[in-house]
């Protein structure tokens, strides 16, 4: 859980620094004499330099001088990830030149937003740029920091809030992008106990199959097989912070942690099993948005968080198509297709949260998963909220993704319509309520990433807390699959500094 310490600078000219980071969309804007006299002759004969950046001496104490252009910002598509993006190239020029104490400096703003949100967005982007991945910080010591330090030339408000959201980011990149032995379920256990001692956030693990089958049957059905080995057997952790003074509003997070998805007996075939060791990138966000605001400690908010850490395993005692179960919230099942296993191991967790938070101050529950190749599809490398009709009535989802364009961390809002629902109501109704998935992939199926957040809801029994229940709450689904990382690069982190930022405006 490594953020490098991070330093505030009031000018350039500290002889701290090995290196000086220029963001911005135009040197000239630079308020420092020796940055544009720097540039000036070199970009002169280099407009490549223009777009690309470069690297030159300058007659500062760091002596190096990285210039790490934005381009435009006023275009209708421009948005905080140019500085982020800008400001993580001229990280790794940084290190390529040999530095290892850079200072971080960003100039401008996108049209009608704040400077602050820049410079967090572009701060967030170079502290992304220095992560190390936890088997690289364990195994291989003489690789395990990039930097000894990072000097911000910035505001200080925006330093603390961004080392609060690396910090979370970092749990969020262990846990989601470690291999799936370093992440099976115990040693998860072990990691986030360690992650939270000493903190205000109380952690209770909950396991065992007999305990899973009583109470969360539909996750006990995915964990039948890994069971069988101890080291793989689940986890449920359960993650609670109360902040200072009078809740005025409760957040109930519920994260897919399958810690490797074999498909289980509906095996992925052909060579499409190769990073499923991400599939527990909700529970791992989850977590890592757990660490933030424990790092943050808002007050007047309770959140709660449950990570579902189970393995999707194949074998003589894996759960197979055609079983039938009944879910938490008496809702009889029938299962279509094993590799739909995130919504099997969360959705019993979410009916616990649904029935703790009628007792609760405000409550708004998100389930949080890379649950669909669909979403892969449908948006590309966005994360994705599907509000039902109490979220929906207070504009969630807009909240939301405003929340992540503040700090380019996007989001996509997406519908769940009435087809949605019809599709997974049993055809016959004789033996079971719902058919859990169809056989084919979601990439094959019209609404394939919409038609599960009508399932968590109809099974968990939220579809009794809709807006004309006497006892209405707000439900949010987000599917993340395709913001949350692909190998061979580390994970994302996403959508951690969204939700913090949605969180805290609240």
């Amino acid at each position: 859980m490594v953020v490098p310490p991070l330093s505030i600078a009031a000018d350039f000219n500290s002889d701290v620094y090995d290196c000086l980071i220029w963001v911005g969309a135009d040197y000239k804007q630079s308020s420092n004499d020796a940055v544009i006299s720097a540039l000036s002759p070199v970009l002169a004969v280099d407009q490549g330099a223009q777009s690309a950046g470069c690297v030159v001496p300058v007659s500062l104490p760091c002596k190096r001088l990285v210039y790490s252009p934005t381009g435009p910002l006023d275009r209708d598509y421009d948005d905080h990830r140019r500085f982020a993006e800008a400001a993580a190239n001229g990280i790794k020029k940084a290190l390529a030149a040999g530095s290892k104490h850079p200072l971080l400096a960003v100039q401008g703003n996108l049209p009608n937003k704040s400077a602050e949100d820049a410079q967090l967005s572009a701060l967030l982007g170079a502290l992304a740029a220095v992560y190390v991945p936890l088997e690289m910080r364990e195994a291989v010591k003489e690789r395990a920091v990039k930097v000894s330090g990072l000097g911000w030339a910035g505001a200080k408000k925006v330093m603390e809030e961004a080392h609060a959201i690396e910090a979370g980011r970092v749990v969020a990149r262990d846990i989601g992008g470690s291999d799936p032995e370093r992440m099976a379920a115990p040693k998860v256990e072990v990691y986030v106990q360690e992650a939270f001692k000493g903190t205000n956030v109380k952690v209770e693990v909950m396991k065992g199959q007999e305990f899973f089958e009583k109470e969360y049957p539909c996750l006990a059905a995915v964990n039948r097989c890994a069971n069988q080995v101890p080291r793989h057997d689940g986890r449920l952790i359960w993650l609670t912070y109360e902040g200072e003074g009078t809740a005025k509003k409760t957040v109930y997070v519920v994260g897919k942690g399958i810690t490797y998805d074999t498909g289980g007996a509906d095996i992925k075939a052909g060579g499409v099993m190769a990073g499923m060791s991400r599939d527990k990138c909700g529970a791992a966000a989850t977590a890592g948005l757990m660490k933030t605001i424990a790092e943050l400690q808002p007050k007047g908010i309770k959140v709660v968080a449950a990570l579902c850490m189970v393995r999707n395993s194949v074998g003589a005692n894996a759960y197979v198509s055609d079983e039938i179960f009944t879910s938490r919230a008496g809702v009889r099942i029938r299962i279509g297709n094993t590799d739909a296993e995130g919504r099997m191991a969360m959705v019993d967790v979410l009916c616990r949260a649904k029935e703790m938070a009628l007792s609760d101050t405000n409550p708004h529950l998100l389930t949080m998963a890379t649950l669909t190749g669909h979403a892969c599809l449908a948006m590309g490398p966005y994360s994705i909220i599907m509000d039902n009709g109490p979220a929906r009535a207070e504009q969630t989802a807009q909240k939301v993704q405003k929340a992540g364009d503040d700090v380019g961390d996007m989001f996509e809002i997406s519908t769940v319509r009435r087809e949605d629902w019809e599709f997974n109501k049993d055809k016959s109704g004789e033996f079971v309520a719902i058919l859990q998935a169809n056989s084919a992939p979601s990439t094959r199926t019209p609404r394939g990433h919409q038609v599960p957040g009508a399932f968590l809801q109809q099974v968990s029994g939220l579809d009794k807390h809709q807006l004309n229940s006497a006892k209405p709450l707000k439900y949010s689904h987000l599917d993340i699959a395709g913001s949350a990382g692909d190998l061979p690069h580390p994970t994302t982190g996403a959508p951690v500094a969204a939700l913090t930022k949605w969180i805290l405006s609240e």
